[in-house]
């Protein structure tokens, strides 16, 4: 029964990331800069997750000036993928913007292999060629549809893969023993600085609140910012860490179904084939390394068990 509930809330919680492109979309489409959003939905972000962390008291307990500091800083990671991604889907579709953002996966492993020394093993390595062809199919490169489309849009992607990949890796690294909700409400004071530094010449513009704005920034809020935490919160303690990597990519095929569902996306069936390759590659990644090691394990067991 945990297991399930783990399972459901860790799928509900990336699925819920892929509605922000259409909050975002959406943003655009009534005319809102990539300043004005970000300011919005930033203070949105703040507001809700500090009243969040406050209400249910959570605990301040390991917290220090120098981790508080390593913690926003961490969190302007945040700060600068939104940017970035959202940054990407002014010029492009948003069924390609996310499959940019999330080569964060072999971007991670690289990051991994250079600052903590862990070389890649050869299933890894394996499933990196397979999200490289993933993305070739999923970009439709093979129809033409690629010409054509701004080269800034696929720069502001890849950046936007860098940022998120270096939040993953410094986030599992930075104050880890403090509280969850303290950590997520200290992330989002840091992107909320960070964006209002980056944006200072919008700010100004924002004022006096649009509905359209106000409605745009909450459901980027809700769905980037606040559910997804809250839910992971509650279903990645229950279950595995490799099954939560796996079930979190959940978060690629519900942003291409969106864009093709609400904002009339052409998807073609090639770009579904390359989706559903670069979900394999991620699975095949989390469930062969470990099933590397459980071999490795009982091969030693049985080489052990010889020499006795």
């Amino acid at each position: 029964m945990k297991w399930n509930k783990g399972i459901l809330f860790v799928l509900i919680g990336a699925a819920c990331f892929g509605f922000t492109p259409v909050f975002a979309k959406l943003g655009f489409g009534y005319g809102y800069t990539l300043g004005q959003i970000n300011i919005v939905q930033m203070t949105f972000s703040f507001i809700l997750l500090w009243s969040i962390s406050l209400l249910k008291r959570s605990s301040f307990k390991g917290i220090t000036l120098k981790n508080i500091f390593q913690i926003m800083m961490t969190g302007c990671f945040i700060g600068l993928t939104t940017i970035f991604y959202y940054a990407s889907m002014q010029y492009l579709p948003a069924s390609l913007a996310i499959i940019l953002m999330f080569q964060f996966i072999w971007i991670g492993i690289i990051l991994e292999w250079i600052f903590s020394k862990i070389a890649p093993a050869p299933i890894t390595i394996l499933s990196i060629i397979l999200i490289l062809i993933g993305v070739f199919f999923a970009s439709n490169i093979i129809n033409g549809d690629i010409q054509g489309l701004p080269i800034r849009g696929f720069v502001f992607g890849i950046l936007s893969a860098f940022t998120y990949a270096g939040f993953i890796f410094f986030s599992g690294k930075v104050a880890v023993n403090v509280d969850s909700l303290t950590r997520g409400a200290f992330m989002v004071t840091g992107s909320t600085i960070l964006v209002f530094v980056v944006f200072i010449r919008d700010i100004s513009t924002v004022l006096p609140l649009e509905w359209n704005l106000i409605i745009v920034s909450i459901g980027v809020s809700l769905f980037g910012a606040v559910l997804p935490p809250l839910f992971f919160a509650v279903g990645a303690p229950l279950i595995s860490g490799g099954l939560a990597n796996i079930l979190t990519s959940i978060e690629l095929p519900v942003t291409i179904l969106l864009a093709s569902a609400i904002l009339s996306e052409i998807v073609t069936p090639l770009q579904w084939i390359g989706t559903l390759i670069i979900l394999a590659a991620i699975v095949l990644n989390e469930l062969g390394a470990n099933l590397f090691k459980i071999r490795r394990k009982r091969n030693q067991r049985s080489a052990s068990h010889y020499m006795k």
